[in-house]
């Protein structure tokens, strides 16, 4: 069999195609994103069978797979679990002027941890076990960026 590629031109386009999209939020999720929105409130669900808090709230525990019904209202506050640091500028990925972290957070009654933005740190100041707390925007609109980000807690003394 002859290989037709041999004598063919291979040509390359580049560029980029945008897919928009959105999708319902679920029962739990609205419910999830309306108390930060609404009340600036963080709110997790708890499995009757493991006991274990999840932030963000969860419909079903994945690991016994019960119905986790029971909401839980937790802290603005939290622990950095593990994190990294941005300092180069990125033009659609840079939502915080440099220098900005990623950061895995487990807010204070929660058993789990969630990404999230980390900003207003000094030079050397994250570590893991570092205590934060919650940043809210000044309008929300019912997205996990209505925490605008988490900082270190300074405590005023």
């Amino acid at each position: 069999m002859e290989d037709w590629r041999k004598d063919q031109e291979i040509v390359v386009m580049e560029g980029r195609i945008k897919v928009p999209y959105r999708w319902a939020a679920g029962e739990v999720g609205t419910r999830y994103l309306q108390a930060l929105r609404d009340e600036m409130r963080f709110l997790g669900t708890r499995c009757p069978g493991c006991g274990i808090v999840y932030h963000p709230p969860r419909r079903n525990c994945p690991d016994c797979e019960r119905e986790c019904g029971e909401w839980v209202e937790l802290g603005e506050r939290g622990t950095l679990l593990t994190y990294t640091v941005v300092r180069r500028h990125h033009p659609q990925l840079s939502p915080l002027p440099l220098p900005f972290g990623y950061g895995i957070v487990r807010l204070e009654g929660a058993d789990t941890g969630f990404l999230h933005l980390l900003y207003e740190f000094q030079e050397g100041e994250l570590r893991a076990g570092l205590p934060v707390e919650a940043v809210f925007a000044q309008e929300r609109e019912g997205s996990v960026l209505d925490v605008r980000y988490f900082r270190p807690v300074r405590e005023v003394g």
